[in-house]
């Protein structure tokens, strides 16, 4: 391996970031926050931006294109590059970003297996349980989750649905395009 080899980019690096970057963007919709109440904290914001690339992740994964695998990787890559670099600018030690990356890869890994399962059986209540866990880190209390969690989660499953139906080749271009929230007003 010449010298060279290690300036060049990776398989899918700009496509993966460009879709990193669209479930970033989606994911900083004021509706999150203000209109269902998800807290508007570091915690919050990595959660919403998990989900977000979670969905990206799983709409790869499934696409029957060998590369749909490599280029969920390079999201994936992605996103733990950013992070990394958030949680260095914000001052946190080289000492301790190992250890929180690793705490947040592990929560993003646990969430991502959470969605995906309810996504795939087309269970909104499950996945609104999940994001109740997670996003609001509430307990389930039994009986429906709250308004705030079925919508994110009716969100959720327009969000997949919709990346579902876009072309691989736009994917792999980097475009992804996610479905504003239905916002009450909307819906009317």
């Amino acid at each position: 391996m010449g010298l060279l080899a290690l300036f060049r980019r990776r398989p899918h690096e700009r496509a993966g970031f460009e879709l990193y970057g669209a479930a970033v963007a989606a994911a900083r919709d004021p509706w999150f926050f203000g209109g269902l109440g998800v807290p508007d904290s570091l915690d919050g914001r990595f959660d919403l931006v998990g989900l977000h690339v979670a969905l990206v992740i799983h709409r790869l994964r499934n696409d029957p294109d060998p590369r749909g695998a490599a280029l969920a990787q390079a999201v994936f890559d992605a996103m733990f590059a950013d992070m990394d670099m958030n949680l260095r600018e914000m001052g946190v030690g080289d000492m301790v970003v190992g250890k929180r990356m690793k705490r947040m890869w592990e929560a993003f890994h646990g969430r991502a297996h959470a969605y995906e399962a309810a996504i795939d059986a087309g269970d909104a209540t499950a996945l609104a349980e999940a994001l109740r866990r997670n996003v609001w880190r509430a307990e389930a209390t039994g009986g429906d989750p709250p308004a705030g969690a079925r919508a994110l989660a009716a969100q959720a499953m327009r969000a997949a649905a919709a990346l579902a139906a876009q072309p691989f080749a736009s994917l792999l271009r980097g475009t992804a395009q996610f479905p504003a929230p239905e916002r009450p007003a909307d819906a009317a």
